[in-house]
């Protein structure tokens, strides 16, 4: 965040009136005249409503009004999620799934158990599960007597987080495990049990593959002395990121955030990375007055979320030259791609601006970057919020930044 954008921050969160901001509110600008007239919106309260843009050649903002009001912010969640997965993994960052075997060998007979254990990849498939078996059987091994286990031990074992409505579970996001497959699906269904699912769809990767399992499929842990035979890697972050973001995907936003946990316990929790974004957001002097992390993925109705916070994040990662473009790809670009595609068509903004959306019943939200010359939040609260009314405010708070 640059100092002149400290400064108005805390002026406003200390809620003490600087010369300048108090001429600023008596005299705005043309730009943020249009800025708040583009907001107006029926069905959208302007005291459930926070936005800031702030220019970031100069650093200062030319609108805002609640910024740092707390509010739900729906899938603007995943932009922190974000933000702390590239400054605590890196870009390049791979996840793994390994098969660790317990026993020994005897020519082609393996004489113990198989384990598939996973770590937190959400994009682990069955190409890939195919992939270990041909490394299983590359070691000359055509037969496991004993069982094949399904260890999601790297993460606990709740499948939601706290505050999502019960009917997101399974119909917004797949059950969270340490080792899913497929997205847990198996055999034309979403299974609730993710790491059996997976170990099954390795037991049909091994048979295909020409390795037979005399023993059953189990959901287990390996111990600590087990042999390590193959192994395979996602494609890097960066890859993983732009996915999450364009299309708001919510279980990977919530298998990165028990990920990022794993860097504070040694089994991987939804609170245990919430504390680790929250930790890396104040590292990096970011505004976390009012700002609640429950969840990765913004279903739960128990966040809460700035402006001012959302934009001093977008700001530094803008500022940051490692951060920068990789941050830009995973945005959605208006009326081209992801949740965006068809928003903006035939306006100003079009092609112009690179933001992430939010959608719940209660919230709506859009913020990120327009022509690299502006950052901005929008968060709109409601009970319920008027989806179509936010998005048309947004859209023109957005169109009216792309023509100055």
């Amino acid at each position: 965040m640059s100092r002149r954008l400290a400064l108005v921050l805390v002026v406003a969160i200390s809620g003490l009136a600087s010369p300048q901001a108090a001429a600023a509110e008596q005299t705005p600008t043309p730009l943020a005249r249009k800025l708040a007239q583009a907001l107006r919106a029926p069905h959208v309260a302007p005291s459930r409503t926070g936005a800031l843009a702030v220019d970031l050649a100069t650093g200062l903002p030319v609108y805002s009004h609640n910024l740092t009001l707390p509010l739900i912010p729906a899938s603007n969640e995943k932009l922190a999620v974000t933000y702390a997965a590239l400054h605590a993994f890196g870009p390049a960052y791979q996840f793994e799934t390994q098969v660790i075997a317990e026993g020994e060998q005897e020519g082609a007979l393996w004489r113990g158990d198989l384990i598939l254990k996973g770590y937190g990849d959400p994009t682990l498939s069955s190409l890939r599960l195919n992939a270990l078996a041909a490394q299983i059987r590359g070691y000359g091994i055509t037969r496991v007597t004993g069982r094949l286990v399904g260890d999601e031990s790297f993460f606990d074992s709740k499948r939601t987080a706290p505050g999502w409505k019960s009917w997101f579970f399974i119909n917004e996001s797949p059950p969270l495990s340490a080792l899913t497959a497929d997205r847990g699906r198996y055999r034309g269904r979403t299974s609730r049990n993710p790491a059996q699912a997976a170990a099954e769809l390795f037991r049909e990767a091994l048979l295909a593959a020409g390795v037979s399992i005399t023993g059953r499929t189990v959901v287990g842990k390996a111990t600590d002395g087990a042999l390590p035979l193959a192994s395979s890697s996602s494609l890097p972050l960066l890859h993983v990121l732009r996915f999450m973001n364009r299309e708001s995907d919510n279980f990977t936003a919530e298998v990165l955030l028990k990920h990022l946990g794993t860097q504070l316990t040694d089994q991987g929790t939804t609170f245990a990375g919430a504390a680790v974004v929250r930790q890396i957001l104040t590292e990096q002097q970011i505004p976390v007055g009012g700002v609640r992390i429950v969840d990765g993925s913004g279903l739960s109705r128990l966040n809460r979320l700035t402006p001012a916070m959302l934009v001093a994040m977008l700001q530094k990662g803008y500022a940051d030259p490692l951060v920068r473009d990789v941050l830009l790809s995973t945005l959605p670009l208006a009326g081209r791609t992801g949740t965006l595609r068809r928003r903006m068509l035939g306006s100003p903004a079009a092609g112009r601006v690179r933001a992430k959306t939010g959608t719940t019943r209660e919230a709506s939200a859009l913020s990120g970057y327009v022509k690299r010359r502006y950052v901005f939040a929008i968060l709109q609260n409601g009970s319920p919020v008027s989806t179509y009314w936010a998005r048309r405010a947004q859209d023109r708070f957005a169109a009216v930044l792309a023509t100055n």
